[in-house]
């Protein structure tokens, strides 16, 4: 094939991210849902929440089993509130912060829609995001709430692999998923070559889709496969932000969907998660740094750097000073960036130095500490990642080093856009109890 220079994926420096001005308020319209926020839940807790289980959604045995395996009990805002419209085949416009379990939404409602016994060959649904790391998770969790779904087929497409290997797959009728999920560069090659075809697709899913619609190459991707899927589908789309200018975008792929704000889109910070700053001049970032990690208690910690060739030199001085140290870019291979990412989810390592390619999506649940190295360059940047930490409800701290004008700028406008006052990091440290779940 001559397209592999076409394989594009979007990760690091390759996303340029525009200004994306304050919303303000979401209004509530006739098809738009608003969640908490209100002055009877000033703090966004989940209270009334728990009186729902996932039984009360009325799915599959087989679904419901796999939930109780994977042990949970009680659906989040975004969760309850979705879900039982989800799975009712409307089209969903949904933004809800960091952590509330938006993946288990579509992943669950794609799953409840499927034929007992799918048809062989025929891809149903199809859920793009815009890098590969948050692909292969999302796959991970079609695998694991439809595992007692044995005759369903999942598979994952991106770019940085060889695209024979998913020719192979696609031509085969044993192995051709009905669940496909990728990034939009690979997908689009794959459709384009007429080796993915997508006329029996029933519903259509972008993660993350703020990230993809605002920038040209992605949203002609996305645009190119979207006109080779049916007219009468399902389409769903979730971000932790949402301009208006890219509701807009979103809302042309869709027929009257059911738009869901969870949370009041000023107050997109994490509950339980302790937010500070600290002023300091770039050459003592590294100190800093090794002060905090020797001092805090964390189970796994997240570094944002700005760049890959920091990232890179950051984990190296960290393995030097005896820190369980690994890196995750785009310029580490494909096979090793997934292996680092597995070894991180999976506890194998503590301490991860990310740029912004872990900034969005990724979850892994032992996080409660995320340190912006170096500051992001947008206030929508910052909170994609400290929502690595303090995920669903649970505890944690975020710390983030000032070293500029420009990082000054950037927390005036986190605290503006989000309306919250960071503190200065004490210097006696916090109470760890204040951020490490019991």
């Amino acid at each position: 094939m001559s397209h592999e220079e076409d394989l594009i994926d979007y990760s690091d420096e390759e996303i340029n991210t525009t200004d994306i001005p304050s919303n303000g308020a979401a209004a509530a319209q006739k098809e738009e849902l608003a969640v908490g926020g209100g002055e009877a839940d000033k703090k966004g807790s989940y209270v009334g929440i728990h009186s729902t289980g996932f039984r009360d959604f009325l799915l599959k045995d087989e679904l419901v089993r796999a939930i109780t395996d994977c042990g949970f009990e009680h659906p989040s805002e975004v969760q309850q509130v979705t879900i039982p419209q989800a799975i009712l085949g409307n089209d969903v416009l949904c933004q809800a912060k960091s952590g509330l379990g938006k993946t288990a939404v579509f992943v669950l409602a794609t799953l409840q829609q499927m034929e007992e016994k799918p048809e062989a060959g025929v891809t149903t649904v199809l859920v793009m995001c815009h890098t590969r790391e948050l692909a292969y998770q999302i796959k991970n969790e079609y695998a694991r709430f439809a595992k007692y779904l044995p005759e369903l087929k999942v598979a994952v497409f991106y770019g940085g692999t060889p695209v024979q290997k998913d020719i192979e797959v696609l031509k085969n009728k044993e192995t051709h998923p009905h669940i496909i999920v990728g990034t939009p560069g690979r997908i689009n090659a794959l459709v384009r070559d007429k080796h993915l075809r997508l006329a029996g697709l029933k519903h259509f899913v972008l993660d993350e889709c703020d990230k993809m619609l605002d920038q040209p190459d992605m949203r002609h991707d996305v645009q190119s496969i979207f006109k080779n899927t049916p007219a009468h589908k399902q389409v769903m789309m979730f971000s932790a932000t949402l301009a208006k200018d890219i509701r807009v975008i979103c809302k042309k792929f869709m027929q009257n969907p059911l738009e869901i704000f969870v949370d009041d889109e000023k107050k997109l910070t994490l509950h339980g998660l302790q937010q500070y700053y600290i002023k300091l001049d770039e050459r003592e970032k590294n100190r800093k740094l090794n002060d905090l990690l020797d001092t805090l208690e964390f189970n796994q910690v997240i570094i944002f750097v700005r760049s890959t060739l920091r990232c890179t030199e950051l984990d190296k001085l960290l393995r030097e000073c005896n820190f369980p140290s690994t890196a995750v870019h785009s310029g580490i291979n494909q096979e090793e960036r997934i292996k680092r990412y597995k070894e991180f989810k999976e506890f194998q390592t503590r301490i991860c130095v990310s740029t912004d390619i872990f900034g969005r999506g990724i979850d892994v649940e032992r996080i409660n500490v995320a340190i912006n190295y170096d500051m992001p360059e947008k206030a929508d940047a910052y909170l994609h990642r400290v929502g690595r930490a303090g995920r669903f409800g649970t505890k944690g701290l975020s710390i983030s080093f000032v070293s500029s004008q420009d990082d000054e700028a950037v927390l005036k406008s986190i605290e503006e856009r989000f309306e919250v006052a960071l503190p200065e990091f004490p210097a006696d440290g916090v109470d760890a109890s204040s951020y490490m779940d019991n």
